[in-house]
């Protein structure tokens, strides 16, 4: 129990409740945003506003690429920040995404179009719950930190609004049945071992005679982006379901490099001597309980 100050009463209250820096706040709040978006999204496609909804969830992935950066470059990461990510990303990438898919076509299955929404939703919530529990793994390799366990959560929410993206396009809508089996691939993507390349620690240096021609290349994808949506989240979502294999294959051959020099480095190791293994055995001075019979 903290003892009381009976000469100066709010400083109890003062050590409690201490002023919390802007930089703390400012992660959590771009969070924040992301959710509303995320929210937003499932109420416009009860409306009915479809093409909208797929920009807020588009929003919402692009503030979740930022706020983990910002916090880790302003030095506001905290585990309260860490714990309301997670619970944006189930939100945002998880319910919304499986919602607008229900009310957009699944609904027209009935029981099993709900299932297949819902195993969505439930996907995302073990395969955030399992990266939570897994982050500081001491026994991950090295290289492990470049991949990811299963599609991740803005990734999988993107990938799955495919069938909307081809109705857009005036391509042809697809049957709800199938619609259903790509949201459940999706799903199984999401919670399955597959390693799927990450990017994180890669440190990406640009030269100074081109970042012009990197800000000019970053406002036209922009542009392409606002200008002709479908055709680049269609096309983008193709190219990352293709690239699965590759980074299946560089995490393998990884994994192969690294098993290579595991055990040359442990012939190079000389073996210790009967004295010095004797030296790490402990005494056990005082046991009086009999040997062991043979």
């Amino acid at each position: 129990m903290t003892p009381y100050d009976f000469k100066y009463p709010d400083a109890a209250r003062r050590r409690r409740f201490r002023p919390i820096p802007v930089r703390m706040l400012v992660p959590n709040v771009i969070t924040l945003l992301a959710i509303c978006a995320g929210l937003t999204a499932i109420r416009l496609s009860i409306e009915g506003r479809m093409s909208l909804a797929v920009y807020a969830i588009v929003f919402a992935a692009a503030l979740d690429g930022i706020d983990g950066r910002i916090a880790r470059l302003i030095k506001g990461q905290s585990k309260f920040g860490a714990e309301l990510d997670s619970l944006a990303d189930f939100v945002n990438f998880g319910v919304a995404p499986g919602l607008m898919l229900y009310f957009w076509q699944l609904h027209e299955l009935g029981n099993a179009g709900w299932i297949a929404a819902m195993v969505f939703a439930i996907s995302m919530c073990l395969r955030l719950a399992r990266f939570n529990a897994t982050i500081d793994d001491p026994n991950k390799p090295a290289f492990a930190a470049n991949f990811f366990t299963g599609v991740p959560a803005p990734a999988g929410a993107i990938t799955v609004l495919l069938p909307i993206y081809v109705a857009f396009l005036e391509l042809g809508r697809w049957p709800a049945a199938v619609t259903a089996a790509y949201t459940l691939l999706i799903a199984f993507l999401m919670v399955s071992r597959l390693p799927v390349f990450s990017g994180k620690t890669m440190r990406m240096r640009v030269p100074p005679e081109l970042v012009l021609p990197a800000f000019v290349a970053v406002i036209f994808f922009i542009a392409l982006l606002i200008s002709y949506p479908w055709y680049i989240l269609s096309a983008g979502t193709v190219l990352y379901l293709l690239s699965l294999p590759l980074g299946y294959k560089s995490y393998r051959d990884q994994a192969r490099a690294a098993g290579a020099t595991a055990p040359s480095t442990s012939e190079g190791a000389q073996p210790q001597s009967s004295a010095a293994l004797a030296a790490n055995v402990p005494e056990q001075a005082h046991d009086d309980r009999p040997g062991r019979l043979h």
